[in-house]
């Protein structure tokens, strides 16, 4: 399998250098085609990624079929695809062995959006009486008033706030890097941290400029923010399923129902392609009905 172990080394480096992808993305990428090796060690096939057939990656992720939901079957075709159309574009190929296999039909399925009340509650839950709840709180803010990625608050730098000007400069997917307007409430809860609780942590060798830091004084992993959130959910009882990525839905979901147009929603989320935009438009019908009655001519 070393043929293998090449090839996706030479993927790997196309993916970082000329896509521009994060680690997290590369990873998830490799792991797909590592899925496909595997499979192919334990059927004893002896097959390198120039020459295996269409039959071979039927067999694979027809054995995949029975052991993941179409969700996850979606995504590692879609994996595969990459890569062959990938060896094809360096012209180690000239088809690819996906070419007749169909994504399963998925549905959109959209994550629960938190309401403005249930943000409120949830940021109200917060014990202020510790220097991590005055964090805390300064973090949920940003991550709702901004609607970033957890990897995007995590990796926050102090240099990036330009509250003078309102804005503060967020580093995306593939190192791509947006300007986000930011409120007066949120730059006030920043202000608040920076000046009065974070001045007091240890901090560490190459964290002097993370805004938001764990109690030893580094950068907090995108775990801590999960068991955060996590944690003020059971204490507000919340019957919702939400992760950080709820923030930025509810973000997205809330500036739309509040008029703003798709255009400006995706420039601040950071989105390559309107498409992915429209994704987060959790809306009922009862709010399309009345877009319809506002806006239309034969309302």
């Amino acid at each position: 399998m070393s043929t293998w172990q090449s090839y996706i080394k030479e993927y790997q480096n196309y993916l970082k250098l000329e896509r521009g992808l994060s680690k997290n993305t590369i990873d998830n990428y490799t792991f797909d085609i590592e899925k496909l090796v595997l499979f192919l060690a334990q059927k004893e096939i002896k097959v390198s990624p120039i020459d295996i057939s269409e039959e071979v990656v039927q067999q694979f992720i027809y054995e995949m079929a029975s052991q993941v939901n179409p969700r996850s079957q979606s995504r590692l075709i879609s994996g595969l695809k990459s890569f062959f159309n990938y060896l094809i574009f360096e012209d180690y190929r000239n088809n690819t062995p996906l070419e007749l296999i169909e994504v399963p039909k998925t549905g959109r399925k959209l994550p629960d959006t938190l309401s403005t009340d249930e943000i409120d509650l949830l940021i109200g839950a917060i014990d202020l009486s510790t220097p991590e709840g005055e964090r805390n709180r300064a973090m949920l803010e940003t991550l709702y008033s901004c609607g970033l990625r957890v990897s995007e608050l995590v990796s926050l730098k102090i240099s990036d706030l330009f509250f003078e000007e309102g804005f503060i400069k967020i580093t995306g997917k593939g190192n791509k890097q947006r300007f986000v307007p930011v409120g007066k409430t949120t730059i006030k809860f920043v202000t608040l941290y920076v000046n009065q609780i974070r001045v007091h942590y240890p901090i560490q060798k190459g964290f002097e400029d993370t805004l938001f830091l764990n109690r030893r004084g580094r950068q907090l992993t995108r775990a801590m923010i999960f068991t955060i959130i996590k944690d003020l959910s059971v204490r507000i009882n919340l019957k919702k399923t939400i992760s950080p990525h709820t923030f930025r839905h509810s973000f997205a979901t809330h500036l739309l129902e509040n008029g703003a147009d798709l255009r400006s929603i995706q420039l601040m989320l950071g989105h390559e392609s309107i498409t992915t935009t429209e994704v987060y438009m959790h809306l009922d019908r009862k709010y399309l009905a009345q877009v319809l009655h506002n806006f239309h001519p034969r309302k």
